[in-house]
């Protein structure tokens, strides 16, 4: 999987530019993993922004991922979902997307990786690493050396995520993650920033 994971929100996206304009700039900047995280468009409007980002992830050859919503991540053909600690289990989501498809879980203590492993996750975003202003409900920090600390006990890849920025990424490496996903970090100059991010998570 790339180390480099993008989450289009159109909530911090709203005040920069369309959704899909950003999405192109990051994929252009050499981005592989988009997930599509909306907590507050209605259902209808969550299906053509999934459909339009398929459409574009797949002529650019870069995975989607769609939070929350298994019903649209297989109508819109997506390659997996993300899926939180008070959403489906993942027993039933497996039975629903079969294992030919991603899930990735949203992590924040050792308990809840080490769990999410063993019952079948492909990955786990793990955090928040720092504060963020990006996530309404985001829980306490864990701080950098959680992250150490879950490698110990969990092989599938893990994402730092939570107010992660381009002079936090040495430690975050160096703690042993496996990539960092982001939002508003890279927005501005979103190819150069892509870039530029690319090539530290990939030294």
């Amino acid at each position: 999987m790339s180390p480099f994971y993008f989450i289009a929100d159109p909530i911090v996206l709203s005040g920069e530019t369309s959704l899909l304009k950003t999405v192109t700039e990051v994929i252009d900047g050499g981005a592989r993993l988009i997930q599509y995280r909306d907590k507050n468009s209605t259902r209808k409007t969550l299906y053509e922004n999934a459909k339009r980002l398929r459409t574009l992830t797949k002529e650019r050859g870069t995975a989607l991922i769609i939070n929350d919503h298994i019903d649209i991540a297989l109508a819109v053909e997506a390659d997996g979902v993300h899926l939180g600690q008070s959403d489906l289990p993942l027993w039933a989501a497996h039975k629903i997307l079969g294992r030919t498809r991603l899930i990735g879980i949203s992590t924040h203590t050792l308990a809840e990786a080490i769990a999410a492993e063993q019952e079948g996750a492909n990955y786990i975003g793990f955090g928040p690493i720092f504060a963020t202003k990006t996530k309404a409900d985001a829980q306490t920090p864990v701080g950098v050396e959680a992250i150490t600390q879950i490698k110990k006990m969990v092989q599938i890849p893990l994402y730092a995520i939570g107010g992660i920025t381009y002079e936090r990424l040495p430690s975050i490496l160096t703690a042993g993650a496996d990539g960092v996903a982001t939002i508003s970090a890279v927005l501005g100059d979103v190819h150069a920033n892509v870039k530029q991010w690319i090539k530290a998570l990939s030294k």
